[in-house]
């Protein structure tokens, strides 16, 4: 069996970890400002992105990839000698792709295509990926990463900050849309994909920054003695690399146990939460465990 492993630009993936796993397609998403297309980490960096973003007058939208350009894709993976894919995508509550290409993968005849739904996004779904490639590479069965992608899935938390919400809301991919009330009083609401829905909600509000990251703090203290497996810590900013730096030297003060990595919003995401977002997530630590 040979096994290949398929996502999109939201990973956010270090281009050393495509490099190290020669089984890896990142299939790049596309962002719209003022009716011009970029496709993510091609045409636009990261830091292009909000350049245009602090001085457009339009918000941002986003394109999935269609699903006729994944289907070549699947075709000419078959073509390399791939019997079977592993398609790792953003969470189905926030974008329609991942549903519509296991619709179209019923359809393939030449190379067996599981589609898998991550609930989540940016370098959580990397992680994923990472270790789907990983065991591929170690000759593990279609099936046997499926499990692990479950357990690693069942697994996260997360809690993002955010200083404008209007993109989210705009794009209907928050929840409790009355959350954005806050933006009006000053208020820092705190995100996460809901563990049932897998939606973006807002679970709590606060009235400064310090205030949101000790709230994202309790959050990880909870879910760390919860957890009978060692967890993997990020750090997550857009465009706001030296808070992110800040906070994730402070994480290792207090976790120096922990594995803590950064990572960034790029243009996909960061069309949806604006710039200055901070987040930490946390997964099982696929190293240790």
């Amino acid at each position: 069996m040979k096994i290949a492993i398929v996502t999109d630009s939201t990973s956010y993936l270090p281009q050393e970890i495509v490099d190290k796993y020669n089984n890896i397609t990142v299939v790049p998403i596309e962002v719209v400002f003022d009716n011009k297309t970029y496709r993510e980490d091609i045409d636009i960096t990261t830091s292009e992105f909000y350049e245009l973003l602090q001085n457009s007058p339009e918000l941002p939208s986003t394109a999935q990839p269609s699903i006729g350009e994944m289907m070549k894709l699947y075709d000419n993976l078959a073509k390399e000698g791939y019997d079977t894919v592993i398609s790792i995508h953003l969470a189905s509550t926030i974008s329609g792709f991942v549903n519509n290409l296991k619709t179209a993968a019923k359809t393939i005849e030449d190379i067996d295509v599981a589609v898998y739904d991550s609930w989540i996004t940016v370098r959580l779904m990397g992680y994923m990926v990472q270790e789907a490639a990983r065991m591929a590479q170690d000759n593990k069965t279609k099936q046997q990463i499926i499990d692990r992608l479950d357990i690693l899935r069942n697994s996260m938390g997360e809690s993002f900050v955010v200083n404008d919400l209007k993109n989210l809301v705009k794009g209907g991919r928050l929840s409790n849309t009355s959350a954005v009330i806050g933006t009006m009083l000053n208020i820092k609401p705190l995100l996460e994909f809901d563990d049932k829905s897998h939606k973006i909600v807002a679970y709590d509000k606060v009235r400064s920054l310090k205030k949101a990251k000790l709230k994202a703090e309790e959050k990880l203290q909870r879910a760390i003695q919860k957890s009978k497996e060692p967890l993997r810590l990020l750090v997550i900013d857009a465009d706001d690399r030296r808070s992110g730096d800040e906070w994730a030297e402070q994480l290792q003060v207090e976790y120096p146990d922990l594995t803590i990595d950064r990572s960034y919003f790029g243009p996909v995401i960061g069309a949806h939460l604006g710039k200055d977002a901070l987040a930490i997530a946390w997964m099982r630590d696929f190293d240790k465990s």
